[in-house]
């Protein structure tokens, strides 16, 4: 049997497959991994540090409690992930697409998610305050109790997401598409009464 170390520092892991693999508390650090492709992929409670993650992909992986720091995640792709209670802070999202997949309790306060595509993900419960999502998509999300204090949606798409307990008070909406039942859920987060047209 293989061990795994602690740490994993300044490898070059450009274009590698990772399929099934484990890993439980190890630290990432300045790690390339350019066009790594990752299947079934587990990583619980572990630390990327500096990691480039451009251009990647990401299928039925999970990444569980981790911290990712300083982290480039250009072009890449993560389809049917679970991210639940991870956390981000300095990474870059251009171009960023995630497709389903369960990001629950994630921390992504302040992150630059400009242009960045979101389709069917789980966002319940995650921190979103002060992100710049200018021109992001959400759609069809699982956005409830989400805080988004002070966040920047201008011209992002979110419809078909669900609202459901979300502030909306203090949210940079200019230019954001919604849909009408999004509306009335805006116009009663407003302190607006709602009545049927007759």
């Amino acid at each position: 049997m293989t061990s795994i170390p602690d740490a994993i520092k300044g490898e070059d892991w450009y274009g590698r497959d990772l399929d099934g693999v484990e890993y439980t508390g190890v630290v990432f650090d300045d790690v390339d991994m350019t066009e790594l492709r990752s299947s079934g992929a587990t990583f619980t409670e572990c630390v990327f540090r500096k990691v480039r993650f451009n251009v990647s992909e990401h299928t039925d992986s999970a990444f569980v409690n981790c911290r990712f720091e300083s982290c480039n995640f250009f072009d890449s792709t993560f389809r049917r992930c679970k991210l639940t209670g991870s956390t981000f802070q300095g990474c870059e999202f251009a171009l960023l697409k995630v497709e389903g997949g369960n990001w629950s309790f994630t921390g992504l306060s302040r992150a630059e998610l400009r242009g960045a595509t979101f389709t069917g993900v789980r966002f319940r419960e995650a921190d979103l305050s002060q992100v710049r999502a200018q021109e992001a998509t959400f759609e069809g999300c699982d956005l409830s109790a989400v805080a988004l204090d002070r966040a920047d949606l201008s011209a992002a798409t979110i419809a078909g997401s669900d609202l459901t307990g979300v502030d909306l008070s203090d949210v940079t909406l200019r230019g954001t598409v919604i849909d009408e039942r999004q509306a009335v859920v805006l116009a009663e987060a407003l302190g607006m009464v709602v009545v049927p047209v007759r």
